[in-house]
């Protein structure tokens, strides 16, 4: 289903969709190659409907994430009018919801009822749905998207805008000849866009062979796969390219866009092809992070340019998120505040300089109520101090970081220290607490048994009463005074 006018697959040469290759450097680098269009790998429907879209200002992108944080699917405005999201599925409903999920996104969306594959076969997708054409039917009307092998006809009337067909049976593999003739007779049967694959082995060597292919099946646009893959200067007229310095530009953008670092070693793997043995190819298999392999490249400095460029960037933009006054949710004082460990003292934390505030000025414990958000598993804290309430806007990675970043936004709207490093002594925490140590006990240790003093107080003179733990991570309600303090949980 094409989403953006700008695009059209009349006369075009794509880069094919390819499992662990398609990703944002390997895309980027075609279209700077010459590509027109550039597929994704295929993403399948039940683990894309999980993720929630992100803006990533850090990196410039739109990341589609997953709840357990990794990023399935990242794009950026370079490639927004020229990039096709390729779909496993099985499903109308669920292919529908991914659709909307990533429609303003990318400029088409396309079905996969080609790969023979036993990942998408088993699922009832990929080559599985050639057997089903009452399901490519509905798929393709809840979707409109693009792309089977057989069945064109009734396939075009649902409205896809072009059909991609790989030149092999379900059961044949790339060693076998690809089928130029069943691929024309597809062409021939239908008046939309067909675009014709399978091409790398046996035709397509050089950009001068991806014509020759386009007349040998008769069609109006050709993709490339495996050819593209081993070298994306394919896609150039002057190409190809020398295949080390195709590799470098592609280790730039994954640099560049923080790609993952053992899909960056297998992309390069898969350049290197016979050479994968050689001491360069030994030394891509045993790196283990980006920068080992920038190391195998001689791209050390441009790792850590970049690397420094993303971290400014990163400061630069949350500094601006801050906002110049506090801002009221309901009877919450709430502010963009994130809690960077790395800003305290080992022994330091914002909630310390609260506790001691309160006390000093005689308030209650500080109360804290925390919820995790159940789509990414986030969490966020509110701090009730004085009767009044505080919390940060943004969600936390774990609840004890939560905490403290309400502990910030309280301590910052009351105008109080919160112990960074490099503030002035506020005399909130002395010299030995700063140093962590008070006759061999660390403060948390006193902080815990004052705690524990004020809690048997209070039930020796009133009423049970609903405090807060410790670290003040659930309430408590005791139900008679422990006989000593190691009786209390903590």
């Amino acid at each position: 289903f094409l989403l953006n006018d700008l695009l059209s697959f009349s006369d075009i040469t794509a880069l094919a969709p390819m499992v662990r290759v398609g990703t944002l450097p390997m895309r980027l680098l075609a279209l700077d190659y010459g590509a027109d269009v550039v597929y994704c790998e295929e993403l399948i429907d039940i683990k894309m409907v999980q993720c929630q879209r992100v803006v990533n200002e850090v990196l410039e992108t739109v990341d589609f994430v997953a709840p357990d944080d990794r990023v399935m699917f990242r794009t950026c405005k370079r490639e927004k009018d020229r990039v096709v999201f390729q779909m496993g599925t099985a499903d109308p409903d669920r292919a529908l919801a991914v659709a909307r999920l990533v429609e303003k996104d990318v400029a088409a969306i396309d079905v996969n009822m080609g790969c023979p594959k036993e990942y998408s076969t088993k699922g009832g997708m990929g080559a599985a749905l050639l057997s089903d054409p009452d399901k490519i039917e509905a798929v393709s009307s809840s979707t409109m998207l693009e792309e089977t092998i057989s069945l064109v006809q009734r396939i075009e009337k649902t409205g896809v805008t072009a059909i991609a067909v790989h030149g092999r049976f379900k059961e044949e593999r790339p060693r076998h000849p690809v089928h130029c003739d069943y691929i024309q007779a597809v062409a021939q049967a239908i008046s939309i866009p067909v675009i014709a694959n399978g091409g790398s082995l046996d035709l397509v060597k050089t950009n001068s062979d991806i014509e020759e292919f386009r007349k040998a099946t008769g069609t109006s646009s050709v993709m490339l796969a495996r050819a593209a893959m081993w070298n994306a200067s394919v896609f150039t007229r002057q190409g190809p390219l020398p295949v080390e310095k195709v590799m470098e530009e592609y280790l730039k953008y994954a640099i560049r866009y923080d790609n993952n670092a053992f899909n960056t070693k297998y992309c390069l793997c898969q350049m290197l092809r016979d050479k994968v043995e050689s001491p360069l190819g030994k030394q891509v298999q045993a790196a283990q992070t980006n920068a080992d392999i920038s190391e195998a490249y001689g791209l050390q400095d441009f790792y850590q340019q970049t690397l420094e460029q993303l971290q400014t960037r990163r400061g630069a933009l949350q500094s601006s998120s801050q906002p110049d006054r506090p801002i009221m949710d309901g009877d919450v004082t709430t502010m963009a505040v994130k809690f960077e460990r790395r800003e305290y003292p080992p022994q330091i934390t914002p909630k310390m300089f609260l506790l001691e505030w309160s006390r000093k000025e005689k308030l209650e414990q500080p109360q804290y109520e925390t919820v995790q958000r159940s789509q990414d598993r986030a969490f966020q804290s509110t701090v009730t101090v004085a009767e009044k309430k505080y919390r940060s806007s943004l969600w936390e990675k774990s609840k004890k970081f939560a905490e403290q970043a309400a502990a910030i936004v309280c301590l910052r709207i009351l105008g109080i220290p919160e112990g960074r490093i490099g503030e002035e002594d506020s005399g909130l925490v002395c010299k030995r607490k700063r140093e962590g140590r008070m006759n061999g006990t660390t403060e948390e240790d006193v902080s815990k048994k004052r705690h524990v003093a004020d809690i048997l107080h209070s039930t020796e003179t009133s009423e049970p009463t609903v405090v807060a733990n410790g670290d003040g991570h659930k309430p408590t309600t005791p139900e008679k005074p422990p006989e000593s303090p190691e009786q209390l949980t903590l």
